[in-house]
């Protein structure tokens, strides 16, 4: 028989940096932006629009994840006839 694993504690050094983690690989998206998909970016947008440091980060996150989507309009009219379809 086997013991059950312990939760991960927030004391020990990987746990407890993985929020600067995440932010810094997000940022390291956006400053390449051309090199990444679509989805990383919007990735990458979401997690700065929620957790980015100063208003000006959050903002900028929120008026490059619009540009993302302006530039696939298809992407919208799907999730809208998806959304349609599920609606009674």
């Amino acid at each position: 028989m086997t013991t059950p694993a312990s939760p991960p504690t927030t004391s020990g050094t990987p746990f407890s940096r993985w929020p600067d983690t995440r932010l810094a690989e997000a940022r390291a998206v956006i400053a390449d932006v051309a090199h990444h998909s679509d989805h990383l970016i919007r990735l990458a947008c979401n997690v700065l629009t929620t957790h980015g440091e100063s208003d000006l980060e959050r903002r900028e996150a929120r008026a490059l994840l619009l540009m993302v989507d302006a530039r696939c309009p298809g992407r919208q009219r799907r999730a809208q006839a998806a959304d349609r379809e599920v609606s009674p």
